[in-house]
C-alpha cells in the first residue's frame, strides 16, 4: 500500500470574492511523482502553493476544508508555517537564485537555523550532488549563482530546496523557461529524486507529465476533473473533458 504524504479534503480557496479552488480532494503519494495538468488559469499553481501555504502572502486569501500533511492539518490555528515550508520545499517557474554565491544559496536555510559549519558543508555538497550539479560547480562555489546557465540555476534552486531535507518538493513548471537539453536533465533528475522525496509538479507540457509522473490530476476551472495513475489517465481517461484536453481539443 502506498502511503499518502498529503491529502486534501473538500479544500476551497478564495482570493477576495473570487472562488479559485472548488472542493479539492486528492492524495499525494509518498515517493511518487504527481503531475498537475490543465489549461492556463485553471488553478494548478494556486493549488500547488496551498501545500506549503505560499498563498498566505496574497491579501484577502480565504480557505475552507483541510490540507493534511502527515495527518496534521497545515491550516489549523497556531501551526508553525516555517516548519511546514521546511518540510515542503518549492521550486518556481523561473530560476530564482539569491544574489549570493553558489555555496551561500544552498547553505542559506541551514545558516539561518544556526547549523554548524561542518554540517552545512556536508549538506551543501550532498544537495549539489543530488541535484547533479556538484561536478559542474565544485571548483567555483564562491562564484555568483548568476554566473550559472539557466538550467544550472534551476538545479541550484532544487539543491537549495533539498538542503533543508524536505519530505516533499513542489515544482511549478520548472522547465518552462529552459532549453530542451536542460529540460531533459531536470526530468531525469526528478525521476532519480523520486526514491528520496515526494514530488508534485505543475506542467503545461502534457508529454512531460506522461514521461515522468506516476499519478496525474487534471484540473479545469478550479476543480479536479480526474485523478489516477498516469498510464490509465493518459490511455483510458474516465472523463470526456480529460480526453479532449489530452487530445489537444482545448488547452
Amino acid at each position: 500500500m502506498v502511503n499518502k504524504h498529503i491529502q486534501t479534503n473538500d479544500f476551497n480557496l478564495w482570493f477576495g470574492n473570487k472562488h479559485i479552488l472548488h472542493n479539492i480532494s486528492i492524495p499525494v503519494y509518498d515517493k511518487k511523482i504527481t503531475a498537475l495538468i490543465g489549461p492556463s488559469g485553471c488553478g494548478k499553481s494556486t493549488l500547488l502553493r496551498s501545500f506549503n501555504r505560499m498563498n498566505d502572502l496574497i491579501p484577502e486569501t480565504k480557505i475552507k476544508g483541510k490540507v493534511m500533511l502527515f495527518d496534521d492539518d497545515i491550516y489549523k490555528p497556531k501551526i508553525d508555517v516555517t516548519k511546514i515550508r521546511a518540510q515542503v520545499g518549492m521550486v518556481f517557474q523561473r530560476p530564482n537564485p539569491f544574489p549570493k554565491s553558489i555555496y551561500k544559496n544552498v547553505a542559506y536555510g541551514l545558516e539561518i537555523r544556526g547549523e554548524k559549519k561542518s554540517h552545512i558543508d556536508e549538506a551543501v555538497e550532498r544537495s549539489l550532488r543530488s541535484a547533479w550539479l556538484w561536478n559542474e560547480v565544485k571548483d567555483r562555489l564562491n562564484d555568483s549563482a548568476f554566473s550559472l546557465s539557466g538550467g544550472q540555476q534551476q538545479r541550484l534552486c532544487i539543491a537549495r530546496a533539498l538542503a533543508n531535507d524536505p519530505k516533499i518538493i513542489l515544482l511549478d513548471e520548472p522547465t518552462s523557461a529552459l532549453d530542451p537539453q536542460s529540460t531533459a536533465k531536470i526530468e531525469e533528475l526528478c525521476i532519480e529524486l523520486r526514491d528520496k522525496v515526494t514530488i508534485l509538479i505543475v506542467t503545461h507540457n502534457i508529454a512531460q507529465a506522461g514521461r515522468i509522473s506516476d499519478y496525474t490530476a487534471f484540473m479545469y476551472l478550479g476543480e479536479i476533473i480526474e485523478f489516477g495513475e498516469t498510464k490509465k489517465v493518459f490511455t483510458v481517461p474516465k472523463k470526456k473533458q480529460t480526453e479532449a484536453y489530452l487530445n489537444g481539443v482545448f488547452g
